[in-house]
């Protein structure tokens, strides 16, 4: 019991302490006078993984914590760095490491734990061994770059897209999802020219927790777009509020967040009041550069019943979905790009599930999964990394959030990323374009 009781007040102290080192950073890049990045090697949930739930709890509340606050305010994006214990075992080695002790199977059981520690963020992204290290670096990098708004042309292309998916109601029992965060989200689209850009409010949430999101979607020339988030203060959520488009409903969602085979997903559940196509919409979101469809399909969640890929498919675009006017005479109705090449494009207003364009599933959509709908939130993962990849000089890489804040522990620490290093000074010459809601910028990355 003793030792229980040392190793508790252990992380707690060490919480404290990352706290507040992340938090001079964090001071000393408010008052930079040029667009900088923070990365934490380490962040605020990473204790988590290393003691009870029920420990955890009590931790936060005599603290005065919370998760929302911890997980999703503090760092604006998490990259999970999965170890080369999971995917590259020839490459994962005790050898050399001072400190690194664990056995394979052991390090993959503490990667786990360390990526599910911070699954719910809102920008969660992992990074597998499904490349070599170089690769696998740039991915990291072009992950990064991505979310802050950082256009690197094709340098680090590395063919990972978002893809979406149908799922057909009703979902399975709790008991058959891998371990899941749930959150309440509710989207609004602000007042824009649709012909340049599409601008919308997300507040995203837990037990009454809240986290708020600008985005900014850009429209290029070339027929490509490039989304801008910003993180927000509750005031400056409330103060854009007012700039609703009342052409639009307000979206109101179930996210539900998990990791599947090294895949992070989401699964959004849209719930009423909203329009009537919106009933019953079960989607499901993830990043992947599988190109092959019956390999793509092949490695979804086997738990859940997938109808078809949508990607690209403007049907399933939310902008549409929360138009109040029928897409048949509506002029707002976006198709989406002309040159995506998905198998999708160019079905604007096709019919859907047998229906016409404005109606997509023929269930109720309040209650799925024998529950209702509000009872399934969403989370997001954090891609952390212990083994075979050796950042700021500790086992794996994780990126909690881009801007003017990224949360490190100093920048001599990330020294030893020799890739990161000669990548970011390469696009040092790009500035971030985060100034879309006159507020001040803030970009926070954990690695």
């Amino acid at each position: 019991m003793r030792l229980i009781v040392t190793a508790t007040k252990f992380q707690e102290n060490l919480l404290k302490t990352m706290v507040q080192i992340e938090n001079t950073f964090f001071e000393l890049g408010r008052t930079c006078q040029r667009n900088c990045l923070i990365i934490c090697d380490r962040g605020a949930m990473d204790a988590s993984a290393f003691i009870s739930k029920e420990v955890w709890e009590a931790m936060l509340s005599a603290n005065g914590w919370n998760s929302v606050e911890l997980r999703d305010n503090r760092y604006n994006h998490i990259v999970h760095m999965v170890s080369a214990a999971n995917g590259a075992e020839d490459f994962y080695s005790t050898e050399d490491h001072a400190c690194r002790s664990e056995g394979v199977e052991l390090a993959r059981e503490l990667d786990y734990n360390a990526a599910a520690a911070w699954v719910g963020h809102p920008y969660f992204d992992v990074i597998d061994n499904s490349t070599d290290f170089d690769k696998k670096m740039n991915r990291l990098i072009a992950c990064v770059c991505q979310k802050i708004g950082i256009e690197t042309g094709d340098r680090l292309n590395v063919n990972s897209k978002k893809r979406k998916f149908l799922v057909k109601a009703p979902l399975p029992p709790d008991t058959e999802f891998p371990p899941f965060q749930d959150f309440d989200v509710v989207h609004n689209y602000l007042q824009s020219d649709l012909r340049k850009a599409q601008v919308r409010l997300r507040k995203r949430g837990q037990k009454g927790h809240w986290s708020y999101i600008h985005t900014l979607r850009k429209f290029h020339s070339n027929g490509q777009s490039v989304e801008v988030r910003t993180q927000l203060s509750h005031r400056d959520y409330l103060n854009m509020l007012p700039q609703r488009d009342d052409a639009h409903f307000t979206i109101f969602k179930k996210r539900r967040c998990f990791i599947y085979n090294n895949q992070y997903y989401q699964l959004d559940l849209y719930r009423q009041p909203t329009h009537p196509r919106c009933r019953g919409l079960v989607l499901l979101e993830t990043y992947s550069a599988t190109y092959d469809q019956d390999s793509l399909l092949a490695s979804l969640p086997k738990f859940l019943l997938i109808e078809r890929e949508v990607t690209g498919d403007p049907a399933y675009s939310m902008y549409n979905l929360s138009l109040k006017e029928d897409w048949k005479t509506s002029k707002r109705y976006y198709a989406g790009r002309k040159d995506a090449g998905t198998e999708c494009q160019g079905q604007a207003k096709r019919s859907l599930n047998g229906h016409g364009g404005d109606k997509l599933n023929d269930h109720d959509g309040d209650k799925l999964d024998g529950h209702a709908a509000d009872k399934v939130n969403g989370h997001e993962y954090k891609v952390n990394g212990h083994g075979g990849e050796k950042l700021n000089g500790h086992g794996g890489a994780k990126v909690n959030g881009f801007g003017e804040k990224v949360n490190g522990h100093g920048a001599g620490a990330a020294k030893p990323l020799s890739h990161l290093d000669a990548a970011f000074a390469a696009l040092a010459g790009n500035t971030m374009d985060l100034s879309s809601p006159k507020i001040p910028k803030k970009v926070a990355l954990k690695i």
